[in-house]
């Protein structure tokens, strides 16, 4: 009888490790703070997985508030300066130093960090040439996701023609997207054939 009491205690200290609460009330310390459980330590918002594991920093990538911007044609959005910079700085940096602007990358970057006039300019050149994606979260079906040609406005929030924002599901009262450089010749090739929004109406 005493061997089944201290495997019953066994068991019940396993079961508050795994999951402290899967027998009704949640143990308790002495100071009446509930046990953390395993469970505890994986689930949720903060848990391990999705605060940790799934929730990675993203190269190539800026998030903003979006505002509206009617004067803008359907497949082009507005990028602040100050994001654009940083999404193609080593496209800048590499048109400045075969211009022969500048003759190392830490000579091309303190222009960068001077915000010279040349810097904007070919900035406006690589920016003409790279597609980028905007992706509204949720992303519940793929218009979710899709691929504008940029150009720079002044502020710092994403300027965004308001016809474009049903496959969004956005408005203009605070929300936020998240901006992508697809990198690859295959990328850039598919979001100009397949994502552009001019092409998803």
């Amino acid at each position: 009888e005493l061997v089944m009491c201290q495997e019953k205690l066994v068991q019940e200290a396993v079961d508050t490790l795994l999951d402290n609460g899967i027998r009704g009330q949640p143990r308790r310390d002495g100071h009446n703070k509930v046990y953390k459980s395993f469970s505890d330590v994986i689930e949720g918002k903060e848990g391990r997985f999705r605060e940790t594991l799934l929730g990675k920093r993203v190269d190539y990538s800026g998030r903003s508030v979006i505002v509206v911007g009617p004067l803008l044609s359907l497949h082009r959005c507005g990028l602040p300066r100050e994001i654009a910079i940083e999404l193609f700085q080593p496209f800048v940096i590499r048109g400045l130093i075969r211009q022969h602007l500048a003759s190392n990358i830490g000579v091309a970057k303190s222009k960068i960090r001077e915000k010279e006039a040349i810097v904007w300019e070919i900035l406006q050149e690589v920016m003409q040439g790279h597609p980028i994606l905007l992706n509204r979260a949720p992303t519940l079906h793929r218009l979710g996701i899709q691929a504008f040609q940029p150009i720079l406005v002044e502020g710092r929030a994403i300027c965004l023609h308001p016809l474009v924002c049903k496959g969004f599901n956005a408005d203009f009262d605070g929300d936020q997207m998240a901006v992508h450089v697809p990198l690859s010749l295959e990328a850039q090739a598919e979001a100009r054939l397949l994502m552009f929004s001019h092409m998803n109406l």
